[in-house]
């Protein structure tokens, strides 16, 4: 399908941390670790590839770009991750600007195909998973595990937003860009 992502390949402060984290809790079943290059925050789905047409995609992806023109690069932090029943995960502060960006996609597909054709609902909860889960339990040993990390928040500078072609054929999202949109003209 495709989707809107901010993915974090130079984003080293955050690769740092989420390592420490994955490391205390990696001997613990239950949870599929998130490699780093695999590392996002899922913002906006568009459709499944066979349901959008070539040219509709680019013109939404022109459609972000006027939008998000002069959006301007944010940074925001992320600290101690949660546990949640499908993932481990870090909240991001700043959620305003990562929500303004959101908007900003979903008017993009609305000027193409109408709001009414928009997927998804306009609430949105931003995060970045670190571990997926694949089994059912106690969630106990992964608090006791994220306690256990003495670490300081990272500092995430979002500089541009992918459209991406995203698939899940393991137990892994993985993705091929398919445009990237900077957030400062």
């Amino acid at each position: 399908m495709y989707a809107w992502h901010a993915t974090f390949g130079d984003q080293i402060e955050l690769h740092a941390l989420t390592e420490r984290y994955q490391e205390a809790f990696g001997s613990l079943s239950g949870v599929d670790a998130i490699p780093q290059p695999w590392l996002h925050l899922t913002m906006q789905g568009v459709a499944f590839t066979d349901e959008v047409s070539a040219r509709d995609l680019a013109e939404i992806v022109t459609r972000a770009q006027k939008r998000l023109r002069s959006a301007g690069a944010v940074t925001f932090k992320v600290y101690v991750p949660i546990v949640d029943p499908e993932a481990i995960m870090f909240r991001p502060d700043r959620t305003d600007r990562l929500r303004q960006f959101r908007d900003e996609v979903r008017e993009a597909i609305a000027d193409v195909w109408g709001a009414n054709r928009v997927p998804e609902t306009p609430e949105w909860a931003p995060h970045i998973s670190s571990a997926y889960s694949n089994a059912t339990g106690p969630a106990s040993p992964f608090f006791d595990a994220i306690a256990s990390v003495k670490a300081g928040p990272a500092s995430v500078t979002l500089r541009e937003i992918q459209l991406i072609r995203l698939g899940r054929d393991t137990r892994l999202y993985t993705w091929e860009t398919a445009a990237s949109v900077p957030l400062d003209a």
